[in-house]
């Protein structure tokens, strides 16, 4: 990467290799600016009978050279670089989950502390974690020993103790493991990779606990003192055993490594990286999801606070199950707007799991899958904010074994109130038929409050830009906000409630294209037509009991953008409640689907993404 000059890039491959695809973008400077303009997949090769992961990388490859008219791979299936006219690009970057991605044990000396240093070190390297092991997680030592001899991680993260502190606990945890002598998962011919981030004090002697089938390695203490969390070294050591390990010993992968301009990223870090790099550049916080087949991520920024979370049990298809198990059918049924069958629900579900790769075929089926997936978005969330806390133990005088007895709590750092961007992407997001879709999945998931921004991921770009962000930041931010970034448009939502029927706040819309006023009814939805590219003017004065972020009662004013669904006004209160009358329920969400135009009756023609809805309401009984 020190050899690189952005200056003289101007045409980046960049490739993701997937568990079952491998997608490839071409972005080049147009006009002195950085644009995506073309994209090809194909399958992913890291199995048998290929067992080779460039293969499909230079398939998804050639795609995107046909489409582009640019010879991008040479006669025998490498990639050309450097550029040479019409020949070549100037780098070649990639991000992998291929194989399942990274997988990592964790292990601290008290599971609400230094433990969660460690998962959150993990998460944010865009680990996936099986397990973590602590001296309170109510398991006996020999319990801990056959799962840590069961797991197959690629490698494992322990640390505890503040530095300067007592060693004998964090000592006690390696003599768990050593005994275990857990196992890589790919070959058996290498060391299982662990890194120490520990107090510093005891490095030398959890060094003489592990033998030779350890390759240990020592990085600054996670919790250097209790009151603050440094995780940058242990993050930087994961990424790097990941490429020394894990990717030199998947299938192909050292050959991948020969062909690539900067260090392989972990797809989840990537994504995490460029919502950093965004949340940084524009001073805002953000929030961003990706939902797939069996998990659900959730990446956040607060206060230049990064976490991520992986909902393992979280998915659309072979985890939908898990959905509507963890949810309750009944709600899951509280966002379709008609009767449904119960049983057949639940043959459709178990049909999904067999079948992953389906589509709804029907409005009714359209209807289901994403009343699941605002249940399955819903709760990732609540497990994203229960992680994402301050950090617990802080300034509280206790011994060790007090802290075993008492529950330590960290407050959450999320606060929807302070969210100024909300990202989606994910199948059931990013191809919903409607862009209202996918807007109101978020905002019935997620509840925003206050000014909240909604975008998707037009072709979930953002691992690709994650790592090119690395790169050349110029770049991937250009890309980011042009091509890779789908606005939806904004969502104003006080926070409070009041009886049906009366007044939530009264509001002003002024911009080039609208200009309007009125008083949003507590329960009613409403949605203006304000264009991409276009702003206005809102102005909100709330009612008594409800706050939109000055404060109780006080009147907001703030510029808003437009998108391909528009302005939203939410007058539904937070949190969002619904009525436990099914009949009740059923009219509301009906009401509500009506305002935002979701599913067209019928016959009825779908609206393009550039069309722009006209304001409808729906007002609660």
């Amino acid at each position: 990467m020190s050899t690189i000059d952005p200056d003289q890039i101007n045409v980046i491959l960049a490739t993701d290799c997937g568990s079952t695809t491998t997608k490839a973008i071409l972005i080049q400077n147009v006009d002195g600016v950085f644009r995506q303009t073309h994209r090809g997949e194909a399958p992913t090769t890291v199995e048998a009978p290929f067992a080779d992961v460039t293969i499909g990388v230079s398939n998804a490859v050639t795609e995107v050279q046909e489409l582009a008219g640019k010879k991008l791979v040479d006669e025998n299936g490498r990639l050309i670089h450097p550029a040479a006219g019409d020949t070549g690009c100037d780098i070649y970057i990639s991000t992998s989950s291929a194989g399942g991605g990274l997988q990592m044990m964790v292990a601290g000396v008290v599971k609400e502390m230094t433990a969660a240093s460690a998962k959150r070190a993990a998460l944010g390297a865009g680990a996936i974690v099986m397990d973590t092991i602590a001296s309170n997680d109510k398991r006996k030592p020999h319990e801990q020993i056959q799962r840590i001899r069961e797991l197959r991680p690629d490698m494992i993260l322990l640390s505890g103790g503040v530095d300067g502190g007592t060693t004998t606990h964090v000592v006690q945890l390696a003599e768990l493991i050593a005994p275990a002598k857990p196992q890589p998962r790919f070959g058996q011919k290498y060391r299982m990779p662990l890194i120490y981030a520990g107090n510093k004090e005891a490095a030398s002697l959890v060094k003489d606990v592990f033998d030779d089938s350890i390759e240990l390695t020592v990085v600054d203490n996670l919790r250097p003192v209790l009151e603050q969390e440094n995780l940058g070294p242990a993050r930087d050591a994961i990424h790097d055993l990941f490429l020394e390990h894990v990717m030199a010993h998947a299938p192909g992968y050292d050959k991948l490594m020969g062909w690539t301009h900067a260090p392989i990223m972990p797809t989840p870090g990537a994504v995490g990286n460029i919502l950093q790099r965004i949340a940084s550049d524009q001073g805002i916080n953000v929030v961003g999801v990706d939902i797939g087949g069996a998990t659900t991520d959730v990446f956040s920024v607060f206060d230049e606070k990064f976490n991520r979370t992986v909902s393992a049990n979280l998915g659309m298809s072979y985890s939908i199950s898990n959905v509507c198990a963890e949810a309750g059918m009944d709600h899951v049924l509280r966002w379709v707007h008609f009767d449904m069958d119960e049983r057949e629900l639940r043959n459709r579900v178990k049909n999904k799991m067999i079948r992953p790769t389906t589509i709804p075929q029907t409005r009714e089926a359209l209807v289901f899958e994403q009343a699941v997936a605002r249940e399955a978005l819903r709760l990732a969330y609540v497990q994203h904010k229960e992680f994402a806390t301050t950090l617990k133990g802080v300034q509280q005088q206790r011994t060790v074994g007090d802290t075993f007895s008492q529950e330590v709590g960290g407050q959450t750092i999320v606060d929807n109130m302070k969210l100024d961007l909300l990202v989606a992407s994910g199948g059931v997001l990013s191809h919903a038929p409607r862009m209202n879709q996918t807007a109101m999945m978020l905002i019935d998931a997620f509840e925003p409050e206050g000014f909240t921004t909604l975008a998707k991921d037009s072709i979930f770009m953002m691992p690709h830009l994650g790592v090119l962000a690395e790169v050349h930041p110029q770049a991937a931010v250009e890309v980011f906000e042009r091509d890779c970034l789908v606005n939806l448009g904004t969502c104003v939502a006080p926070n409070g409630h009041t009886k049906p029927g009366k007044p939530c706040f009264d509001y002003a819309i002024s911009g080039e294209t609208i200009n309007e006023s009125g008083t949003m009814i507590y329960g009613e939805l409403k949605m203006f037509p304000l264009g991409e590219g276009e702003t206005a003017t809102v102005t909100v004065d709330p009612a008594r009991g409800f706050d939109c972020g000055a404060g109780p009662k006080k009147r907001i004013e703030r510029v808003v953008r437009g998108g391909t669904v528009g302005l939203i006004l939410d007058a539904r209160g937070r949190p969002l409640a619904l009525p436990d009358d099914r009949s009740a329920c059923k009219g509301l969400v009906s009401r509500w689907t009506t305002a935002m135009d979701m599913y067209p009756e019928e016959g009825e023609a779908p609206s393009s993404s550039e069309s722009k809805p006209t304001p409808t309401a729906a007002a609660a009984t």
